[in-house]
């Protein structure tokens, strides 16, 4: 199977099925809905327009262009709608390495070309991102051919498979037509989103944010350094960040917001649902720096009476975080908190076992209005999992998590 570049491919003669010189290699087409790594079509500059050239009617490609139809059967190419203009839309442009979970400048694509029933069959193989495809760029047309394919053997390849590559699309105009392969982004843990995004320019985390599916951007945006995170709220139309932010852990929705002007916190607020909402205001009137700013209040409470069957079923319709499962809450009638039982205990013990003979002592819990050095020392002394976090009465209103704590002194540093 033989290699071809695009930079190569552009500016090449195109023959019709007579021998007639009809034009040149103007733009290399993906149609992606149908065919993410396939060539469609080739756009040619003839005398009369542009042209497209479907790649079935392309016999060969060697020494220029051969096309086995009339260029007269070559249709107008006034649109390109649905298609990846390879030239235009990929090169020099910045795209989303998924396998080294970074962000790189396309220098040049690189194809297999292979042929089948006397058609040629282009493949992209990948993107070419080191000096090799800058220099080809660079010297077509200044050097001898020979004397370029020479040189380039010189310079080390330096290529991402066409599958590790995600499109950032920027442009609102074209932004359905690009959203190709943005499920391999999202597979990647949202530390891993969150840094690829914080090396983009604005409009470029715009259009990641904009593709995303909720629940994973809701991660990877809390992934993000406090300004970025920022920038990409604000760039946002209110009904997709209140969508996104439904998605977040309540914690870390309220000290988003927190940060934004009270006009577009309440635009956020006022596109999301009833119970979000409400979970959110109410954090929002608890100061950062406390353990009741610092709290979610997505966790597990059961009754006193309750049994390790009781916790397993409660942490099948659990729709918070895993971490948020390590310790179950014991509550009385009155929401006083009882007791804290580590998830191990309840796995290891007989689904009749009752919770509150797995309890562990001593029960370590905070004040709503705790400072921040008091909980974290409470988290350093005892080695806890989670912190619950109580009102004046002793009622269970929420926990604290080392996730919480870490972004917090993350922030400080």
């Amino acid at each position: 199977m033989a290699t071809v570049s695009l930079s190569e491919l552009l500016g090449s003669t195109v023959y019709d099925a007579s021998g007639v010189a009809c034009g040149r290699v103007r733009e290399v087409a993906l149609a992606p809905q149908e065919d993410r790594s396939r060539v469609s079509l080739l756009i040619v500059k003839t005398p009369a327009g542009n042209r497209m050239l479907p790649l079935t009617s392309v016999s060969a490609i060697n020494g220029g262009i051969r096309a086995s139809t009339a260029s007269a059967d070559w249709t107008s190419a006034d649109g390109s709608e649905g298609l990846l203009l390879l030239s235009r839309d990929l090169l020099d442009q910045q795209v989303i390495d998924v396998h080294g979970r970074k962000v790189v400048r396309v220098n040049d694509v690189d194809f297999h070309h292979d042929s089948a029933q006397n058609r040629s069959v282009l493949r992209v193989g990948g993107v070419d991102v080191g000096a090799r495809g800058a220099i080809r760029r660079l010297l077509k047309g200044m050097v001898p051919a020979v004397v370029l394919r020479a040189l380039l053997l010189r310079v080390p390849p330096r290529e991402i498979p066409w599958d590790f590559v995600d499109i950032i699309e920027t442009d609102p105009a074209r932004r359905v037509k690009l959203k190709i392969s943005h499920d391999r982004l999202a597979k990647l843990h949202p530390a891993d989103i969150a840094d690829i995004v914080e090396d983009l320019a604005p409009d470029e985390r715009e259009a990641v944010f904009e593709t995303l599916d909720e629940n994973v951007a809701a991660g990877a945006l809390e992934e993000l350094e406090p300004k970025v995170q920022k920038a990409v709220v604000e760039s946002l139309d209110s009904d997709r960040v209140a969508d996104i932010v439904e998605e977040m852990e309540p914690d870390a929705a309220a000290d988003l917001l927190a940060d934004l002007s009270d006009e577009r916190t309440e635009e956020i607020l006022v596109q999301m649902q009833p119970e979000e909402r409400q979970e959110v205001s109410d954090l929002l009137e608890f100061k950062e720096n406390t353990a009741a700013g610092r709290m979610t209040t997505e966790y597990i409470a059961l009754p006193v009476t309750a049994t390790a069957n009781d916790a397993i079923e409660a942490m099948r319709t659990f729709e918070g975080r895993m971490e948020n499962m390590s310790t179950i809450y014991l509550t009385d009638s009155r929401g006083t908190l009882a007791g804290s039982v580590p998830l191990v205990k309840i796995v290891l013990s007989p689904s009749t076992t009752p919770l509150l003979a797995l309890a562990q002592e001593p029960l370590i819990s905070c004040l709503e209005d705790a400072k921040e050095k008091e909980f974290v020392e409470l988290f350093d002394k005892y080695n806890l999992l989670t912190l619950p976090v109580i009102d004046e009465r002793n009622q269970l209103t929420g926990v604290i998590t080392p996730d919480d704590v870490i972004a917090m002194l993350r922030a400080k540093l």
